[in-house]
């Protein structure tokens, strides 16, 4: 009797699993599959989306494989090469047939994931040494750097508790063990709100255009989303189980920027995205670079112009705030309806804008970084606005490689 096709999940993307996987075995040993996806049952959107996530697929990257009904495949693969063929039948079917070629690192019992941290502490004008952290899947055992080991806390997130470890030893590369089923869990991910219902089709790779008024970018903690209005982030923070919102305005020379006429990613990872917002000037353009990483309570943003101006960020809807600017940032002075606080920072001077924000006069570029306490005046340690703070201008930039055990 037939059954039901089971699943290949291949990273962010599911396909229908097929009957056939080749292995061989030579300098490494290799795994190609190849399969179809059709509409029906997909709806048009959805295939083309899949198509083009196989086509995007990044290479050299530690990917997740698994598989329902050949779980003993599963395992953390390099893509070494993609294609498929999109056939459209005029007022018919639409099919995508394709093929991945994979080369095999290990299952988690024979292969670690390392995270090399590297580079410096952010260059900051408040004389901070900041906090070396990292937060790896949700799922993640054994986590190990070493002689010397970090701290830890959790927090709640959409996906479910994520762990950070807070002052990583310096020079240290933490390894740590994942379960391929579980390494999604508390990823980063850049939505295509266009392409599906809901919360819409998840974006594999850089190599793909994205809707500038249909995307989201979050981590399970923050969910950056681009509002109605022109120049304006809602940027959402998850606390008390549930999203909260909050609208942030940015301006050049005290006037919002145009309405942004592109969208491109420039990082997709599942530990960090980034994603560079393009809006026309007259003359020239100005564009933001939003950046979120896997376990941050903030998103980071880098706004830029042609010619020095006053720039800023600042909430659509003032609330009152306490200004450290002298200590590199703001924060709400009590709890809102949420019970938490907006803070706000940079690791430049500026001043604080009176709605809550920051601002920075007669500069072509502003670093700031957008983000909520949760909790309010009673954060745990680790989500005080300092702690925050310190987060921003420790934060190092996070490559993930397999490791034999």
């Amino acid at each position: 009797m037939a059954g039901t096709w089971g699943t290949v999940q291949l990273g962010r993307t599911s396909l229908r699993e097929t009957f056939t996987v080749a292995e061989s075995s030579a300098d490494a040993r290799g795994l190609d599959l190849d399969g179809q996806e059709s509409t029906p049952p997909l709806t048009r959107a959805v295939l083309v989306a899949r198509h083009d996530n196989l086509l995007a697929l990044q290479q050299g990257v530690p990917t997740p494989v698994t598989w329902t009904d050949k779980p003993e495949r599963n395992g953390y693969y390099s893509v070494k090469g993609s294609s498929a063929a999109l056939r459209e039948y005029v007022n018919d079917t639409v099919t995508s047939t394709w093929k991945v070629s994979l080369e095999r690192l290990g299952s988690s019992a024979e292969v670690d994931l390392q995270s090399r941290l590297t580079g410096v502490v952010r260059a900051n004008d408040f004389s901070l040494t900041g906090e070396t952290w990292h937060a790896p899947p949700i799922g993640h055992t054994t986590y190990y750097t070493g002689a010397t080991s970090p701290s830890l806390m959790t927090r709640a997130t959409a996906d479910g508790t994520m762990t950070v470890y807070r002052g990583i030893p310096t020079g240290a590369s933490p390894r740590w063990a994942c379960d391929p089923s579980l390494y999604l869990a508390g990823r980063v991910r850049i939505n295509d709100t266009v392409a599906a219902t809901g919360t819409g089709f998840e974006i594999d790779g850089t190599e793909q255009p994205l809707p500038v008024a249909g995307w989201t970018m979050g981590n399970g903690l923050v969910n950056i989303v681009p509002s109605a209005s022109a120049g304006v982030l809602d940027v959402q923070a998850y606390t008390g189980s549930a999203w909260h919102s909050k609208l942030w305005n940015i301006t050049v020379g005290g006037s919002g920027v145009a309405a942004w006429d592109s969208a491109t990613i420039l990082r997709n990872d599942l530990e960090q995205c980034v994603l560079r917002l393009t809006a026309p000037r007259s003359p020239g353009r100005a564009t933001l670079d939003l950046t979120l990483r896997r376990g941050s309570r903030f998103v980071e943003g880098y706004l830029q112009t042609g010619a020095a101006s006053t720039l800023a960020v600042y909430l659509r809807t003032s609330e009152t705030n306490t200004s450290a600017a002298a200590s590199g940032y703001v924060v709400a002075t009590g709890n809102d309806a949420d019970s938490n606080r907006f803070a706000a920072g940079s690791a430049r001077t500026f001043t604080a804008h009176a709605n809550g924000g920051v601002s920075k006069a007669t500069t072509a570029t502003l670093d700031f970084w957008l983000g909520v306490v949760a909790a309010g005046g009673s954060a745990v340690s680790g989500d005080a606005v300092t702690d925050l703070r310190n987060q921003y201008i420790g934060a190092l930039a996070e490559s993930t490689y397999t490791a034999r055990r």
